[in-house]
């Protein structure tokens, strides 16, 4: 995809990341056209009389036009609007598409109207390809921490509402039958853009049928330790962090200016907690639907693959876990802030 995006206030950082951010997601939806036959054309500036912020956008594909303005308070709130409006407009220009192709097969003896070629057989298309095992390793071996997060973050949760006993599901069981499913024939392969999303669905699914399953049983694994571990410290802690055959490179100790401080960090994962254990308050649905929105960015469409509900259904529940935490947590983060306010474009 080309993409010109002129900036008419001041460039940030924040601004730049988001706007990436929003191409990516956008991008999802654009695997069926060549790249190079798609131009994607964005302005933000101040809104007149100086209140709030506008974008527009001009996305054009080789079969069709479409644009979006968007004006609010924010320009964080204005991109992300703009953005969700394109990506409403492209969605219905596909069905639009998909549905032309059949009333013309419909029409057609031979499947094809007279005088015109199907959209799947133009030059502009890009056939999706099915997730293959590579597909499926390389995305393992860079977003491996980032799933176990998750799987963390749900069996936490489930052990605070009683549905599992402590320990009693390990994070590398659900990781390894996630995978294993993934991997094997059982289970039909998505498209290559919903890998991600295909991913959290199967760790979910595993999560649940090894809790049926021990629930079933009522046994305790042997070789899992249901003590507390000795977390004592000692010199060998050392060796954690720093091995004697290292070497240190120059590129080691270069700093990310985009990068957050320990201290940053900390405290985003201490807000992150917060959050969670505020939303443990509210529904399940509420609360899985406002950490894959606003923790892991996934789109309304692929959160309604992963949790098999409507994507008016996710909104609503997005919606009401976000009045939750603003209820339940007093307390003022600019993470928990930011949360607040990316959750308002679902």
């Amino acid at each position: 995809m080309n993409v010109h995006f002129s900036y008419k206030i001041s460039k940030t950082p924040d601004l730049e990341k988001l706007i990436k951010q929003q191409e990516e997601k956008l991008d999802r939806f654009l695997q069926v056209f060549r790249p190079d036959l798609v131009n994607l054309k964005g302005v933000i500036e101040e809104a007149p009389g100086h209140q709030g912020f506008r974008v527009s956008l001009n996305l054009r594909l080789p079969s069709g036009q479409m644009a979006a303005e968007e004006k609010a308070a924010t320009a964080t709130v204005a991109i992300k609007t703009a953005f969700d409006d394109i990506a409403e407009q492209l969605k219905k220009h596909k069905d639009l598409l998909r549905n032309q192709h059949k009333r013309a097969r419909r029409q057609s003896p031979r499947g094809i109207a007279a005088g015109a070629v199907p959209f799947e057989d133009t030059i502009a298309v890009v056939r999706p390809e099915e997730v293959s095992a590579s597909d499926i390793s390389s995305y393992i071996n860079v977003n491996l921490p980032r799933l176990r997060r998750f799987i963390e973050r749900e069996l936490e949760y489930r052990e605070s509402e009683e549905q599992l006993r402590p320990g009693q599901i390990a994070v590398g069981d659900v990781e390894g039958e996630a995978i294993a499913n993934a991997l094997g024939e059982s289970h039909e392969r998505p498209e290559r853009i919903k890998l991600e999303p295909w991913l959290y669905r199967l760790s979910r699914e595993a999560i649940d049928r090894l809790a049926k399953e021990g629930a079933e049983r009522g046994d305790i694994p042997l070789e899992r330790s249901h003590g507390q571990p000795n977390v004592s410290g000692d010199d060998e802690a050392v060796l954690q962090f720093h091995q004697p055959d290292e070497a240190m490179f120059e590129e080691n100790v270069i700093p990310d200016p985009k990068g957050n401080n320990p201290e940053e960090l900390a405290a985003q994962h201490e807000m992150i907690g917060l959050v969670e254990t505020a939303l443990q308050g509210a529904g399940r649905n509420e609360r899985e639907a406002f950490i894959l929105y606003a923790i892991e960015g996934f789109t309304l469409d692929e959160i309604s693959h992963i949790t098999n509900q409507g994507e008016e259904e996710v909104r609503a529940s997005i919606g009401r876990a976000r009045e939750h935490l603003q209820r339940d947590s007093p307390v003022r983060d600019p993470l928990k802030e930011q949360l607040l306010e990316y959750s308002q474009s679902a």
